[in-house]
């Protein structure tokens, strides 16, 4: 039985093939992918237009600016390491271990609106429209505007209609992240005068993973309405989990240690004009609120 020839190749012609294959290879056009699909993640509301500008051409450099920046982080700094010396938070530590009480945010001037950002479903070519200015006598939140349900004509949004008004992040020296210390009190007092309306709280906590990056803790408000003001206490143990306005499965309470910013949101999908006035926002300890938790959790290994 005789066995069948294998004809040997030479190494020279063999490599000449793989050399003219990779000539081949390069003239072949590429796949017609935008370059900024492969690294784009973040998501981008129906209608917007793509940024396809980078990042670094949206800096605007000026030198003077720079230099009272520089002095601005400078004098924080040294803010910071002072408040250290004394206490938490600058304060005695007698002082922080017996606060019951403590004013976050209140208006008692232009300069305290700049806390604040306004947005609506005008931005994604909704009609809803939302205002902020000071109260009558410059010590009060006055936020006004008229909400409508109406898409946008985009093909795309089925659902519109909302105001919302949020806190800044606060930032300490070098635009590093500041968050809110809340471990000492259990529930967030607010001083409020609304027109009946029912408004959504939201509490947005520091986050570790993308996932988790739209998780924010809601509760309601409701206003009663009328000429007198309304004193607002809810307890952090009522506030439930949601991601981009959808309750979630796995509750747990809220991180008070990492406050990032606080917001009112109002969607009740009646059209028509809205106000509420806002005294001030604060936290409270309240001694008779013993909840820890009012949700139930899952345990992963339950004890049987």
């Amino acid at each position: 039985m005789s066995l069948p020839k294998i004809s040997c190749v030479p190494a020279s012609r063999l490599l000449s093939s793989i050399h003219d294959l990779r000539w081949l290879l390069r003239s072949v056009t590429p796949l017609s992918v935008p370059r900024r699909a492969l690294v784009q993640s973040e998501y981008r509301r129906p209608g917007q237009p793509r940024k396809d500008k980078p990042q670094w051409q949206m800096f605007k450099f000026d030198f003077s600016k720079g230099l009272e920046g520089i002095k601005k982080h400078f004098k924080l700094l040294r803010h910071e390491f002072s408040g250290r010396l004394v206490g938490p938070e600058g304060k005695p530590i007698i002082e922080h271990m017996l606060e019951q009480n403590r004013v976050i945010w209140e208006f008692r001037g232009p300069d305290s609106l700049q806390e604040w950002t306004l947005s609506s479903d005008r931005e994604i070519g909704g009609q809803s429209e939302i205002y902020l200015k000071l109260g009558r006598n410059s010590d009060t939140c006055f936020l006004y505007g008229t909400l409508q349900n109406a898409p946008p004509r985009d093909g795309e949004t089925r659902y519109s209609g909302y105001c919302t008004m949020r806190s800044k992040q606060p930032l300490a020296s070098f635009d590093r992240k500041k968050h809110y210390d809340w471990s000492s009190f259990n529930t967030l007092h607010l001083r409020i005068r609304g027109d009946g309306r029912p408004w959504m709280i939201n509490v947005a906590t520091e986050t570790y993973f993308a996932h988790q990056k739209y998780d924010i803790y809601s509760y309601f408000l409701y206003t009663r309405g009328g000429p007198y003001w309304q004193d607002v206490k809810i307890p952090f143990s009522k506030l439930f989990l949601t991601n981009r306005g959808r309750i979630q499965d796995d509750q747990h309470p809220v991180w008070l240690d990492k406050i990032n910013t606080i917001g009112f949101t109002l969607g009740d999908k009646a059209e028509g004009p809205f106000q509420l006035e806002i005294d001030f926002i604060g936290v409270c300890k309240d001694y008779a609120h013993t909840e820890d938790f009012a949700y139930e959790v899952y345990k992963r290994n339950p004890e049987v």
